[in-house]
């Protein structure tokens, strides 16, 4: 990491001041109503009012406390800044991940943020935007919930191992998808499908859930989750040795990751639109 940037500690001090500003907002605009306001890549794929005014509070705020740094958000894309050069920070936000969720009035949503330094996530806050949960992370510093430092599952048999995963807007692939879920159930506890990719890899991180993948991730989906978990002990990458991305997240403990992904991996996961 370059000297002129902050250290992931006081970059993720900020990320969580911020955070909660915005996890406040998306609540108090919930209970006052919200209705969709666009959709993205299907009629499906929708955005809400609170999506905009949650990310445009966001980068507001970096602005005042960051204004050289860059900023990639869900909505706005590169939102404030000028290209990052070597030691620059930029954010990544997802300003309601699990909007479907929101707009229902599932307490199954989160407010994530991430700071990337030199291409690598260093920090990164998810907060329930209903709960208050509130999970943080820092590159080498371990990730946390309430002041109780989190570890991954201790499951080391797949056939026991409840698994996470998620579906695309798309009809053909969440048509493969579920190709690839009714294949793998049978081999798995259960399944799980929360709508929420952040808090997916959250609850992994904690042993809440025992692994998760998922394909047609964004980085804002990815960025504060995965490291969340990461830094709890899980391996998370995509398949055959690729970094995590759009292709694949697995996100699993270590005596869990080599079955599923090689599962996965015959299942064409991967895979399909």
């Amino acid at each position: 990491m370059s000297r002129s940037a902050p250290g992931p500690q006081e970059l993720l001090e900020i990320a969580i001041e911020v955070a909660r500003e915005a996890a406040a907002t998306a609540y108090r605009m919930r209970v006052e109503g919200v209705s969709v306001a666009a959709t993205k890549s299907t009629a499906t794929d929708v955005v809400t009012a609170a999506d905009r005014a949650v990310e445009r509070q966001v980068l507001d705020a970096l602005g005042r406390r960051r204004p050289d740094d860059g900023v990639l958000g869900e909505e706005y894309g590169a939102g404030q800044g000028g290209p990052v050069g070597a030691g620059g920070v930029r954010w990544i936000v997802d300003p309601i991940d699990g909007t479907v969720n929101y707009l229902y009035g599932l307490p199954y949503c989160a407010v994530s943020l991430a700071a990337e330094v030199d291409g690598q996530v260093v920090a990164g806050v998810v907060r329930n935007i209903h709960t208050g949960e509130e999970w943080t992370a820092t590159v080498g510093g371990g990730a946390w919930r309430d002041g109780v430092r989190l570890r991954c599952s201790g499951e080391t048999d797949l056939g026991q191992a409840l698994v996470a995963t998620g579906f695309g807007y798309d009809a053909g692939r969440r048509g493969h998808q579920a190709r690839v879920v009714a294949e793998l159930i049978p081999h798995v506890r259960d399944i799980r499908r929360l709508g929420a990719a952040a808090l997916d890899l959250c609850l992994a991180a904690e042993g809440r859930l025992d692994a998760y993948y998922e394909k047609g991730l964004a980085a804002w989906d990815l960025a504060a989750g995965g490291l969340v978990a990461a830094e709890a002990g899980l391996r998370v990458t995509g398949l055959a040795g690729r970094p995590p991305g759009p292709d694949l997240v697995i996100a699993a403990p270590p005596a869990l990751y080599e079955p599923l992904h090689d599962r996965l991996a015959a299942l064409d996961a991967s895979g399909g639109p």
